[in-house]
């Protein structure tokens, strides 16, 4: 195994054991520069790695009843479909100079995305709990449901989105929804969207599995260590080093 592979999985599991953010945001730009993968089958294979980490969470927050399934399966009508459409458009035009074109400029939009939501994020309850005026409770199905279409697209273009920006979606529809609530509803509609995005680009050839497994090797690891150490750190030193991070990731992919 390469041990320059297990150490990048050990330190992207670290940052999301430490912030719960960061994975596929990270990971992506590292297959790119450090091993010299395609964005399209570092995206396909980030996908796999975000799943798979995520699975054990999320059997974890359905046994503690931490997810709100009328929030879920409304996230998951709009992004299961959008997703699905996205990787059939991709098949049915093949995979041109424009979409590779196409999937690094979403790979940088939703690098910046995330790092303007993460650092924003004691702000965005606040926001959600003023959109209540506008959007009240019995209107804020279809709003869901769009917020899953949105999710649906980004994922599947860029692999990032499922983690950040899906958990402030969620929020400014939804602020008084409890912090454990929305991490595990966040995190349950991360694995089969990330799943099913991975499974279309699995059948478009772009997923390099030996590098996957031996990232899985070196972040199991981290994330238990990450999650001792935040502990230790301020939420404010750990989020402004991960917008930090994405900010610098973002723009190397868009330049």
């Amino acid at each position: 195994m390469d041990p320059l592979a297990i150490l990048t999985g050990f330190g992207v599991g670290a940052i999301v054991g430490m912030t719960g953010v960061g994975g596929g945001s990270l990971m992506t730009p590292l297959m790119i520069s450090l091993f010299g993968l395609p964005p399209a089958v570092a995206i396909g294979t980030d996908l796999w790695f975000a799943g798979l980490t995520k699975i054990s969470g999320s059997l974890a927050h359905w046994r503690q009843h931490n997810i709100d399934a009328r929030i879920l399966r409304l996230l998951l009508a709009g992004s299961i479909p959008a997703s699905l459409a996205t990787i059939a458009s991709m098949h049915l035009t093949g995979i041109t100079k424009a979409w590779s074109s196409a999937l690094t400029l979403a790979l940088g939009i939703a690098l910046l995305l995330t790092a303007v939501v993460v650092f924003f994020g004691p702000a965005w309850q606040r926001i959600g709990t003023r959109l209540e005026h506008w959007i009240p409770e019995q209107r804020k199905a279809p709003w869901t449901l769009a917020a899953g279409v949105l999710l649906g697209v980004l994922v599947s273009l860029s692999s990032i989105g499922a983690g950040a920006v899906g958990a402030t979606l969620i929020l400014l529809l939804h602020p008084r929804l409890p912090t454990r609530r929305l991490v595990g509803t966040d995190i349950a509609h991360a694995v089969p969207l990330t799943l099913v995005a991975g499974l279309g680009h699995a059948s478009l050839g772009h997923v390099e599995w030996s590098l996957l497994a031996t990232l899985l090797v070196g972040s199991i690891p981290g994330i238990w260590i990450g999650a001792q150490l935040t502990r230790r750190m301020t939420e404010r030193l750990v989020r402004g080093l991960l917008c930090a991070a994405l900010l610098m990731a973002g723009t190397k992919v868009l330049v």
